[in-house]
């Protein structure tokens, strides 16, 4: 499929945020976090988040994996497909509430451990640098020693990257040229030779395509995106602000109200439906009844 969007939400946490597949979400991990085959992480628990609504403050299309690694380290992996100028303010705020959610009531500190956050972005924002992957900690202003390695928040900026040398590609590198979707199928194989994980993911990939109710809410949810950019592009020449708001709001819902008739009749479960639509319950049953 041409032009496919990797970084469709239900595409990504089909791919990197279930356990059947694991052993993807460790690749692209220790890939990131720069790990070698002696200190990489081994094994990853998912804890599940529900997808954001579609709004207006840049949550269009964001995807949380919230996960726990082996050694206790706490890891949220955020893909951004429309620019939001507040993301570090943003990434900061959920690093927060996972390092803060670790502690029960009246533990001790000790019992802390690592948090890190990993920013996927689909546009170029930090203005001031030009890697494609740029890491923050907390460190004096003077000396730039650090303060503590355990926080830790990484932005990836896909349009910055490029591909220098295939025949000494990195982990890292590979599964951003797959995300970033600038190289072809050919090139992914060749990706592949050095990164085996690469291959799996395309192999999934085929799979997730041949699978009719799979591709049909891809579909749908890349609808909502487009719709989404072409409300906001009309209402924004007009400069009614609150038009905006309510085009937008409307053809959301209408765009996720006919990916859930197409699944109810395709014989999709309710409680899928309302995950994948954001729609509620009781919209979802009553659409039911009116298709029957």
């Amino acid at each position: 499929m041409e032009n496919f969007n990797r970084l469709n939400d239900l595409y990504f946490k089909k791919l990197l945020g279930d356990k059947k597949r694991k052993n993807l979400t460790l690749s692209f991990l220790n890939g990131i976090l720069n790990k070698d085959d002696e200190n990489c992480f081994t094994d990853i628990t998912f804890l599940d988040k529900d997808n954001e609504p579609l709004t207006l403050d840049g949550k269009l299309s964001k995807l949380d994996i919230r996960a726990d690694l082996n050694d206790g380290t706490q890891v949220d992996i955020e893909v951004q497909v429309c620019p939001f100028k507040l993301m570090a303010e943003r990434s900061l705020y959920y690093w927060s509430k996972m390092y803060s959610e670790q502690l029960e009531k009246g533990a001790e500190y000790k019992k802390l451990k690592k948090a890190i956050a990993i920013n996927l972005l689909a546009f170029d924002y930090l203005e001031d640098e030009q890697d494609w992957h740029n890491i923050y900690n907390l460190l004096n202003v003077k000396s730039h020693n650090k303060l503590t390695d355990h926080i830790e928040i990484h932005f990836l900026e896909l349009p910055k990257f490029t591909l220098k040398d295939m025949r000494k590609i990195r982990a890292s590198e590979a599964w951003i040229a797959y995300f970033s979707g600038k190289y072809s199928k050919e090139e992914l194989e060749e990706i592949a030779m050095t990164t085996p994980a690469i291959k799996e993911a395309v192999e999934f990939e085929d799979t997730f395509l041949q699978n009719k109710i799979e591709r049909r809410a891809y579909e749908q949810r890349e609808k909502a995106i487009r719709d989404y950019y072409s409300y906001m592009s009309a209402f924004k020449e007009e400069g009614l602000e609150q038009g905006l708001q309510e085009g937008i709001t409307l053809g959301m819902k209408k765009a996720n109200i006919n990916t859930a008739i197409n699944l109810l009749k395709l014989g999709v479960d309710v409680d899928t439906i309302v995950k994948g639509t954001g729609l509620s319950i009781q919209d979802v049953e009553a659409l039911k009844i009116k298709i029957k």
